[in-house]
């Protein structure tokens, strides 16, 4: 790859909490991404917009509401319609074990939980984009 993985770090819903999504940002950053951060209150549409426009290699979903099962399949399914499973979609905050693990039935990619160490973050999106891309 010669330009950097270029992420989209997106708050979708109400959900006006943004410092996570911000330190995650600036992690990512540090780490060598690009990094487009929507800021708050988006849409689904609007996200997975975005992520064509600025030619993302990953969507990373900042979400504490509880909507992750509304937020996340909504943008996997706009991915799939759009034929873009290059794409990773991932993401973190509050979200139970069990919904976890349905939402990766769904293909969305790992979720994190509050507290995990921002490498351990930002190697998985490395490796998981470099995957998708060989």
């Amino acid at each position: 790859m010669n330009r950097p993985i270029r992420v989209l770090v997106a708050k979708v819903g109400l959900d006006g909490h943004d410092r996570g999504a911000k330190v995650i940002a600036q992690a990512l950053k540090d780490a060598g991404m690009e990094v487009i951060y929507t800021g708050l209150r988006q849409t689904p549409e609007m996200v997975v917009t975005t992520a064509l426009q600025e030619d993302v290699d990953a969507i990373g979903v900042s979400i504490l509401s509880g909507a992750h099962n509304t937020v996340f399949p909504a943008i996997q399914k706009l991915l799939n319609e759009k034929d873009l499973p290059h794409i990773l979609l991932t993401g973190g905050g509050i979200i139970p074990e069990d919904d976890i693990l349905e939402l990766n039935k769904m293909g969305v990619g790992k979720l994190f939980s509050p507290g995990t160490h921002t490498t351990e973050i930002a190697n998985y999106i490395k490796e998981e984009v470099s995957k998708r891309q060989s």
